[in-house]
């Protein structure tokens, strides 16, 4: 069996605004209806594949377990990490963590498009020979233009379906690109990974030791958080931030290409997004909520159920609103949209990685209006979601149920509320609301008072145990 290891972390910044760091695009369902993440799941899904283990951030471990349950996939193993340091630790960790030495991991990121699952396996089965060999294994993809977002694999003159790797190239101009294609030896690096837990272990060994004992540590340190794997904190913080291939696999001489001849896709930009969506030429992507007069090469996308989207005249533009950002860009400017996220940042600008809607593990709340005085939310409670029992210094609360049953406690009162009727919270006061129904429930909260950031909350029971 190979187990795969999904790489979860990440903040989408090219796909921006409709991926941020609070919600990064492998949640976010940019083809269909299904997530990048659930695909790569569903990928890895049955023979020749274990159960998977799922390496992410703290913040992101209840939706990637709701996620993996919405489309009815094994459980695997979540595992959180204790901070982002690129992704040398996340492999190492998981190769330190699998019992047996010469288990076959098989990594790739959780955010990639590869719509033939069939040869997308074929191809792992044809790398296993020589992953149980000792060597590291790459995917390559067949180059069908010169692009230049992608790294790129030289493979001998002679190479067959899996071949030794002489080199890696990182994102080349547009000439160099267009060399390396005519060349023909050259190919799309993946950063998809199969090898066995020894041989990995031992390229850190050789090429990166100062990175063994730190996240051994973490991995003999690490506990069960609920449902999850939570890593050692303190060893991980003061490891290097670099990427596998800078940290072991340009150094290591024991590298092998499998060419995988089906469709790939990193969705690394909108420019990306419109041609998975089957832009080509002068077509038009226009998504629900838009309109296209007249435009050609152009990709027009709402997020927003009450924002409509009108395109005139456009050529190779890429328009994407969300209801609180709107991104206007040239699509051969796709990579540059991480530049805007970085202005963003800069000037403070809430957008650059937040969203108004705020997913939690009961649910999800949006906030509708916001001034010094008061604070307008939307929130929406899933079946059975719990709230912690909590209280503020700074605000009181005013709950409006529209839809569904509330489970109000307020100091040592509990209640049922249904739609139409109304709840007070007085500022100080502990509570609690729940939904203890099969069916969601939505209220709107008003707060008033002083202040009304997320530290202003005092937990004292959490049923999803953050702190």
């Amino acid at each position: 069996m190979i187990t795969p290891v999904i790489l979860c972390g990440g903040s989408g910044t090219r796909l921006w605004p409709v991926s941020r760091r609070a919600y990064p695009k492998q949640f976010v369902p940019l083809l269909g209806d299904e997530t990048p993440f659930q695909a790569t799941v569903r990928r890895v899904a049955g023979a020749p594949f274990a159960p998977p283990v799922i390496m992410t951030a703290c913040d992101f471990r209840f939706v990637v377990g709701e996620q993996m349950a919405a489309i009815g996939a094994a459980p695997g193993t979540i595992v959180i990490e204790p901070d982002a340091r690129n992704t040398a630790p996340s492999i190492l960790a998981a190769a330190l963590s699998a019992g047996e030495p010469d288990a076959l991991l098989l990594v790739l990121p959780a955010d990639h498009a590869i719509d033939d699952a069939a040869a997308f396996r074929a191809s792992v089965e044809r790398g296993a020979k020589a992953a149980r060999a000792g060597r590291i294994v790459t995917f390559g993809i067949v180059p069908d233009r010169p692009e230049t977002g992608y790294g790129y694999l030289e493979l001998p003159p002679d190479a067959g379906a899996v071949s030794p790797l002489l080199r890696f190239v990182e994102k080349p101009d547009a000439a160099q690109a267009a060399r390396m294609i005519a060349g023909g030896n050259w190919l799309w690096n993946a950063g998809i990974f199969l090898f066995s837990a020894r041989t990995m272990v031992a390229a850190f060994e050789t090429h990166a030791p100062e990175y063994l004992a730190p996240v051994r540590a973490a991995v003999e340190g690490a506990r069960d958080d609920l449902d999850f794997r939570r890593l050692a904190s303190a060893p991980w913080q003061g490891l290097p931030d670099l990427s596998i291939d800078y940290a072991v696999l340009e150094k290591a001489a024991n590298l092998s290409v499998v060419r995988h001849e089906g469709h790939w896709s990193d969705l690394g930009g909108w420019e990306a997004v419109w041609r998975e969506s089957g832009g080509t030429g002068d077509q038009v992507i226009a998504g629900p909520r838009c309109t296209a007069i007249d435009c050609h090469a152009t990709l027009l996308r709402s997020e927003d159920p009450a924002t409509e989207v009108v395109g005139i005249g456009l050529s190779d533009l890429m328009v994407v609103a969300t209801a609180d950002a709107v991104l206007v860009a040239d699509r051969a400017r796709s990579q540059d949209v991480r530049l805007a996220v970085a202005a963003l940042k800069d000037r403070g600008a809430p957008q650059a990685e937040a969203f108004p809607r705020d997913h939690r593990p009961w649910g999800w709340s949006e906030t509708l209006a916001l001034s010094e005085a008061f604070q307008v939310k939307r929130i929406v409670v899933k079946p059975g979601g719990i709230l912690s029992l909590q209280s503020h210094r700074h605000r009181a609360e005013h709950w409006v149920v529209v839809s569904g049953t509330a489970r109000v406690t307020i100091g040592s009162d509990v209640a049922l509320f249904g739609a139409n009727q109304s709840v007070y919270v007085p500022q100080g006061a502990v509570h609690r609301l729940e939904n203890p129904t099969d069916q969601p429930m939505i209220l709107i909260e008003v707060q008033t008072g002083s202040y009304f950031g997320e530290d202003d909350i005092t937990r004292f029971e959490d049923a999803y145990a953050r702190p």
